[in-house]
């Protein structure tokens, strides 16, 4: 099983959902590196469980504990160890589910190729997981602070209610609201729908979009190292992404060369582009201007109706679903996507500097 991800800045995460703990290795921190434990934490509160009506009721503390690799509030530049632990576990709520293969879940490819699987809220496939890739983002992002890099996500998208893509957004709103939407107005109204659908017993999926401000130029390889590649799959390893598309996207696909080609010009003896049609990267290579993606999230495959599917004998069956689980996962996975857009900067930018070395 691959449970490491990075080049050189890499995380190594472990453990499952109704485990002991969950946690990581970080090896690749350059050593000297203040750490801001409060902020590394603010980072694991705006992931975890339980902070709206909108989100699971699970209970989490999430904070982090570092075990090795910090001296003196600083990195030493060995591996650095942490753990985060699990505290409320409802283990009995998956008891009617063990021996079933939930629709659109894990279960089913997992235990064929594993030939076992914990079945407690999906064991290591959980979306409980990526608290560890938060605590790696954070450190990534104090990393990223001396370059003035600014990552910056929120929800864009809930079902059919999506917004303008606008640069004026008040950026301070994502925090605000429920769904952390910087539009006040449609935060309202995603909200609501969520709430809606939640009533229902049932789920919805959305759009988170990402934007990556101060980004040098060159951060990237032209062929197989393309940094849209590298951010593609960070965001595609998150648990129920379902499609990544940056700058244009698909909609590149409607257009002339003529209508969405980005013309450069000089500003102040610095070469820019008047649009920004290919979302910071050309070429596979970071152009200086902001870098822009989307990331899209399938519902939330656990509903609370009856559902058909087989048991483990190969036998039809219904069941209805037990647990805590989120109607929209969202709004908890804004912090995900910044924290895997920071690990693949800040490893992106410690590849270029060993290669000018």
């Amino acid at each position: 099983m691959y449970n490491t991800f990075g080049n050189i800045f890499r995380l190594t995460s472990f453990g499952e959902s109704h485990g002991v703990a969950i946690g990581g290795v970080i090896d690749g921190c350059p050593s000297g590196l203040v750490m801001d434990v409060d902020f590394i934490n603010a980072e694991l509160s705006r992931r975890r469980p339980g902070q709206s009506s909108l989100t699971t009721s699970r209970k989490e503390s999430d904070e982090v504990r570092f075990l090795s690799g910090i001296y003196d509030n600083r990195t030493t530049g060995t591996p650095i160890g942490f753990m985060i632990e699990n505290e409320n576990q409802h283990s009995a709520d998956y008891d009617a589910m063990k021996d079933i293969f939930r629709p659109s879940h894990a279960d089913y490819a997992y235990f064929c190729k594993y030939g076992i699987r914990d079945p407690r809220g999906g064991g290591r496939a959980s979306a409980r997981e990526t608290a560890a890739r938060c605590v790696g983002g954070a450190i990534a992002k104090l990393a990223l602070r001396p370059y003035s890099i600014l990552i910056r996500a929120f929800t864009s998208q809930v079902g059919a209610i999506r917004l303008e893509n606008r640069d004026d957004y008040d950026w301070s709103e994502i925090e605000r609201n429920s769904v952390r939407c910087p539009d006040s107005s449609k935060a309202a109204e995603m909200a609501s729908l969520i709430e809606e659908v939640k009533s229902n017993g049932d789920t919805i999926g959305g759009v988170v979009t990402c934007r990556i401000d101060g980004c040098p130029v060159g951060l990237g390889e032209p062929v197989f190292g393309k940094l849209h590649a590298a951010l593609g799959h960070a965001m595609l390893t998150i648990n129920a992404v379902k499609g990544f598309e940056y700058g244009d996207g698909f909609d590149a696909a409607l257009y002339r060369g003529s209508e969405r080609n980005d013309a450069f010009y000089v500003r102040e003896t610095n070469i820019r582009t008047l649009t920004n049609h290919s979302g910071g990267i050309q070429g596979g290579i970071s152009n200086g201007e902001t870098i822009y993606f989307r990331v899209a999230f399938k519902a939330v495959p656990t509903i609370l109706t009856e559902q058909a599917t087989v048991n483990m004998k190969g036998e039809s069956v219904t069941f209805t679903a037990r647990g805590r689980h989120d109607p929209c996962v969202v709004p908890r996975a804004v912090p995900i996507v910044e924290a895997m857009a920071a690990m693949t900067v800040f490893d992106y930018l410690l590849l270029d500097a060993r290669s000018s070395a």
